[in-house]
This record gives structure tokens, sequence and C-alpha cells, in this order.
């Protein structure tokens, strides 16, 4: 699950980006508005938090330039504006939700598996996501295999994520690094593979393909 977190103040992203990493999501985090739009027209997210008070430009017009591009990622806006003003306008130029600064942890967190679910277009259990016997929660990140528990690491829980919300697609490494990796954290040139190895552990050897010179993907049945 990519995230791209927009916001200048230093210890506010800092915190975010660890507290959301820890939480199984893939950070990446622009401090300004010009990183923020060259990194929305070369990569894709599931989702963007965005700082309005940005240093060079306001976060509203660069709100503003994605939807005019057609880009429908969610967007949920972090400020501290509290006028119902800024919120109307915040919201009028596409945004899809708006959470005031000072905020907790575990409402942001809730509020981005809502948008999640929402994009999804998920049904009344929208919360777990299917590919056969396979379930996995997004908010607890509980793993059902043929109805029996399976703990999973942050790292593999966001890995097998990537795969069920494509499945049948070939993904390769490249593309699951930067599921499962933010920018600017180290990843060993084993990484993959060895999350990939602990999987087919836990989840049997045949739950993950390799297609060779390609990448991998998800087996048909699970």
């Amino acid at each position: 699950m990519r995230l791209l977190l927009v916001e200048d103040d230093e210890l506010i992203g800092e915190g975010l980006q660890k507290a959301l990493r820890q939480s199984g999501f893939s950070v990446n985090w622009a401090r300004d508005g010009e990183t923020a739009s060259a990194t929305l027209r070369d990569e894709s997210y599931e989702l963007v938090i965005l700082d309005l008070g940005l240093p060079d430009r306001p976060g509203l017009e660069l709100l503003a330039e994605l939807r005019q591009h057609g880009n429908a990622v969610p967007v949920l806006i972090l400020t501290a504006r509290d006028a119902v003003s800024d919120r109307v306008a915040g919201l009028d130029a596409g945004a899809d939700d708006y959470l005031l600064k000072p905020f907790a942890l575990e409402e942001l967190e809730a509020r981005i598996r809502t948008l999640l679910r929402r994009q999804a277009g998920q049904a009344a259990d929208g919360l777990w996501l299917r590919h056969g016997n396979l379930a996995l929660n997004q908010r607890t990140h509980e793993v059902l295999y043929n109805g029996h528990k399976v703990a999973l690491s942050g790292r593999e829980f966001a890995l097998m994520y990537a795969f069920v919300k494509a499945p049948g697609a070939v993904l390769s490494k490249s593309q699951l690094e930067d599921s499962v990796y933010g920018w600017n954290e180290e990843v060993a040139s084993n990484a993959i593979e060895v999350h990939i190895h602990q999987l087919r552990k836990k989840l049997g050897s045949d739950i993950i393909r390799n297609i060779r010179n390609v990448g991998y993907r998800l087996a048909e049945e699970t």
C-alpha cells in the first residue's frame, strides 16, 4: 500500500513516515509541492496525504493540478487551518477527506483505511481482501488461509497485499520493492526473495509463482 506524504514540517513528516511504515504502509515523503507534483506525474500511489501550507506553492494548487490531469488518487488533507471556509475549499478542490492538526495517529490511520476501502469499492466486509482461500484484513493485518490464522510480519503482509490487489498480474522485483519499501529505506539486494521464501514457508510453496526473467505472481488457486 503505497502512500505519498506531502509535508514540509520535518518533525511531523519524520514521525508520520515512521509510524505509517510500522503499520505496514510504504510511505514516500515529499517536502515541497514541486517534488510532490513531479513524483505524482512519474509514480502511482494509492493515497496522498497533503499538507496545505507548503513552502513553494499552496497545497490546494497542487490538488487542483492533480485533478485537472485526471488523477483520481484519494487525497487526505492535513492542516492546521480550522476555518470552515478552508475545509470547504479543500473539499471543493477535490480532496476526499480533511483532518485538522493536531490529530491522533489512530484517527489518521482509520481515515486512510476508509479511503482505501472506498477506492477499492469493496462491500460491507471491505476490511478484507480475498483471493481463493486467502483473506487479508486491512485494519488488523490478520491473515487467514484455509480458515486458519497465519502470522505475517509487516513487510510480508505488504507484499501479500500487493499480490492480492493484482491477482493474475506478474509483478517485477522493483514493483514489489516499491510496494514494501519507501524512499531512502535500505533494501538488501535479496530482500524480496527472502520475504517470498518466508511467505512460501507459511502459506505453501506454490502460493507465489516465479515467472523467469519477469517477476512473480500469485497462484491462481490458493
